[in-house]
């Protein structure tokens, strides 16, 4: 079963602007962090924002200034608006919480949304 479900990705042109979405299942017992991870073509998986079940943020250098993390927790779904995007965002991204899905899970552990493309073209 899917514990996290990611939306939103597409092609753009490089100033344009993308909005992700990851809903978590309403299932989940507890969600503490949440995060955006992104993974380019040759190149290992980055960190690109964090988000607490406070609402505390913090981003990767690289996108500050433009792009925003917010959740919804009675959606129990995280976002990350995109703006301004460069050919260098493109990647595949991936949601991610720190959580505990059901009862038959014995605490809170990691879960991973499966990848959405992100594709920024010049």
């Amino acid at each position: 079963q899917v514990q996290l479900m990611e939306s939103g990705g597409g092609l753009v042109q490089a100033g344009e602007s993308l909005k992700l979405s990851c809903a978590a299942s309403r299932s989940f017992i507890s969600i503490n962090d949440m995060a955006w991870y992104r993974q380019a073509p040759g190149k290992q998986r980055e960190l690109v924002a964090t988000i607490t079940d406070g609402g505390g943020t913090n981003y990767l250098d690289s996108v500050k200034g433009r792009f925003t993390i917010s959740r919804d927790n009675a959606e129990n779904t995280v976002y990350l608006q995109m703006n301004s995007l460069r050919p260098e965002d493109t990647a595949v991204y991936y949601c991610y919480t720190w959580g505990r899905a059901d009862r038959s899970t014995p605490g809170n552990r990691a879960y991973w949304g499966q990848g959405t493309q992100v594709t920024v073209s010049s």
